[in-house]
């Protein structure tokens, strides 16, 4: 028996052509939300870059942000799994060397280091993301603990500055940047904190995803659901594979499970 629903935000509650929670999502949620089941949200954004979930805000009781580096429940923090300093200076120097922008996250801002255009043209037009902190200076943001970073990375960069790290690992969902958290935290580790905290088992719980950043859930949930629009390895990695989200996927597949009527 299905108890909690966790789902990614970008590509999978959010469509990349519309910018919006599906109505059928919506209508599904609520339904489960009146049975009972409890909703989670498993993002890669932080808090403050969340500005796409008002239709569904009244149904969330809690998050999985940063890829598992802060997961909450309501208004408690239960998990912080901040970057290891030292990483974090590897990666801003790479990030100079190649010159290219990074995102730096901490617990209530972000802010971009070494601004590029593309920066805009993925956060602001793909992503329609708003929020980022334009004024706090990078070495202002360094004095307080660092929970994502954000480099544009290519993949062949990317695998170069992850053999430098010590305590960091990389993973990536879309083409133009990678995500870099500590060792100690993913989604599925943010599934598991969770749900122990909220005494649920894993096999109670159904993740939803559709990038590279959701396998781990995918893998530790009881039910891990791809989105038609992911890719073949996060395909593999889930145990059922639904419509895309523009074809109504989410709504779909919590039918198919009969977890809505």
């Amino acid at each position: 028996m299905i108890k909690a629903l966790f789902f990614d935000i970008d590509g999978t509650l959010v469509s990349f052509r519309t910018h919006s929670v599906p109505d059928s999502t919506v209508k599904a949620l609520a339904e489960a939300k009146n049975k009972g089941i409890k909703i989670f949200i498993s993002t890669g954004r932080p808090r403050p870059l969340i500005n796409n979930l008002e239709p569904i805000e009244d149904l969330i009781d809690g998050y999985i942000t940063v890829n598992g580096a802060i997961c909450t429940v309501g208004s408690e923090t239960v998990s912080r799994s901040p970057i290891d300093p030292k990483d974090v200076k590897v990666i801003l120097n790479a990030a100079d060397r190649m010159d290219v922008p990074a995102l730096i996250v901490g617990e209530d801002r972000a802010i971009v280091h070494n601004h590029k255009p593309i920066v805009d043209r993925i956060f602001g037009g793909m992503l329609a993301i708003t929020g980022i902190d334009r004024n706090t200076a990078t070495e202002q943001m360094l004095t307080e603990p660092i929970y994502q970073m954000t480099p544009f990375f290519n993949t062949a960069q990317e695998a170069e500055v992850a053999r430098l790290l010590r305590h960091s690992e990389s993973t990536r969902w879309c083409e133009y940047f990678s995500d870099i958290i500590s060792s100690d935290a993913d989604k599925g580790r943010g599934l598991e904190i969770i749900a122990g905290h909220e005494g649920l088992r894993l096999d109670e719980c159904m993740a939803f995803g559709d990038g590279g950043n959701d396998i781990s859930i995918l893998r530790k949930a009881g039910t891990g659901v791809a989105m038609g629009n992911a890719g073949v390895t996060v395909k593999a990695a889930a145990d059922y594979v639904t419509d895309t989200i523009d074809s109504d996927g989410v709504a779909n597949a919590l039918r198919h499970f009969k977890v809505t009527a």
